[in-house]
């Protein structure tokens, strides 16, 4: 299983993160081929190798046509800096955009799915945050600084990342962040800011304050990428390490800002694994929901996720939901469970399973790259390919399903 880690000693911003993962060997002119694909006029990026505190760091910026830095003036606007800190004529120039707004820049945009439905998450996250920071609708927050180009760039340039990166399961060290004040639109600003206040609320993100920076460290869009990428938070999990990418962050802290992401194959020996059983019964909720649960779990890294069909009291039919997980994930998959559906408790039962052992990889074929998953057992071997890597190379060569992996089953003999 090929895993990111980040570790987020000194923070995190949406710069720091576009910074570590071009480190780690994202190709930048296709993460700039992806960008231009926006449509949004008036930006360029600068990457650059820089030295901090002896450390080599890839230094990552947006610049305007007009030759400003739009993250110059602090650690970054989303950059270590805040968003909030767009100030002066800098202002002036950014237009206000609402979150329906910057949906349609990235749904017109042809990224590729993963891509798009990762950026407007972010987006979502952050402004349910400004929203209750603000009293205010989410359809009715206008974003100056979320909304402004750098930001967009940052979110969906940390997207398309992510998906060239081609990892399978992202994790993050706990969050570092400074004291303080900071000067921004509003005024004065307590460190952390508001919205990052208000998106740790019940994410079960640690969060630890550093006494000795006194300054900001975490900014919305650092948070709202890493709450939204993150299946776990905590120490990184056993590794073989491949690759190491830092990025820089813009304030002299008195030692080495920057953001540092690990990437390497998690090996997992599941041959006689505890696992942990979650069970519940629903009979009074829409199908839409159930489907929706269903991805979330999945997405969140449920082992497996099934309904079955069951009849309950007064003969109602409802579904029972089966979640297999590992015991350290138990209580998270739990609290899912209870949040996004209607049912009042949970069972859990210990298990035991046998895999078989499994390893991704890419084949070249006449749809590009694409990748399968391969399982041994002694002298004998199954594939199978991968579902989401089929199904993009469908829709962008615009042929079926099955053709690609018709395609896939031609190159493996």
């Amino acid at each position: 299983m090929k895993v990111l880690y980040f570790d987020c000693f000194s923070g995190i911003s949406g710069d720091m993160v576009l910074g570590a993962l071009i480190d780690l060997g994202v190709d930048v002119n296709v993460l700039r081929a992806e960008l231009e694909k926006l449509k949004v006029e008036g930006f360029s990026i600068s990457v650059e190798k820089k030295i901090k505190n002896s450390i080599a760091v890839t230094d990552f910026d947006v610049i305007t046509n007009e030759g400003e830095h739009q993250h110059a003036g602090h650690q970054h606007a989303e950059h270590q800096h805040t968003e909030h800190q767009h100030t002066g004529h800098h202002h002036h120039h950014t237009p206000a955009r609402n979150l329906d707004d910057i949906k349609k820049i990235i749904d017109n945009a042809g990224l590729n799915e993963n891509v798009v439905r990762l950026s407007k998450t972010i987006f979502k996250e952050i402004a349910k945050a400004e929203a209750k920071v603000h009293n205010m609708k989410i359809d009715d927050i206008h974003f100056h600084e979320v909304g402004a180009i750098d930001s967009i760039v940052d979110i969906v340039g940390a997207s398309i990342c992510i998906d060239l990166l081609g990892v399978d399961r992202i994790y993050s060290s706990p969050l570092h962040e400074g004291t303080g004040f900071i000067e921004c639109q509003h005024g004065k600003l307590p460190v952390p800011v508001p919205a990052v206040m208000e998106m740790l609320v019940e994410s079960n993100i640690p969060y630890i304050i550093d006494n000795d920076v006194n300054t900001e460290l975490i900014t919305p869009t650092g948070i709202g990428i890493i709450k939204t990428l993150a299946d776990g938070f905590g120490e990184m999990p056993p590794m073989m390490v491949e690759k190491v990418g830092y990025g820089s962050g813009k304030r002299e802290i008195g030692r080495l800002n920057a953001l540092r992401c690990i990437m390497g194959t998690m090996v997992e020996n599941d041959a006689d694994g505890d696992i942990v059983v979650l069970k519940t019964n629903v009979d009074d909720m829409s199908p839409e929901i159930l489907g929706y649960v269903m991805d979330l779990l999945l997405e969140k890294g449920a082992l497996e996720v099934f309904y079955v069909p069951v009849y309950m009291k007064k003969n109602r039919p409802g579904v029972m939901l089966t979640v297999l997980c590992k015991k350290d994930e138990e209580k998270r998959f739990t609290d899912i469970i209870l949040r996004e559906t209607s049912t009042l408790g949970v069972r859990r039962t210990s298990a035991k399973r046998y895999v078989l052992e499994r390893k991704k990889k890419y084949i070249d074929t006449k749809f590009g790259k694409l990748g399968i998953k391969e399982a041994y057992l002694g002298g004998s071997e199954k594939f199978a390919p991968e579902f989401e890597d089929c199904k993009a190379a469908a829709k962008k060569h615009q042929v079926p399903l099955w053709k690609v992996y018709n395609e896939i089953f031609k190159n493996l003999k």
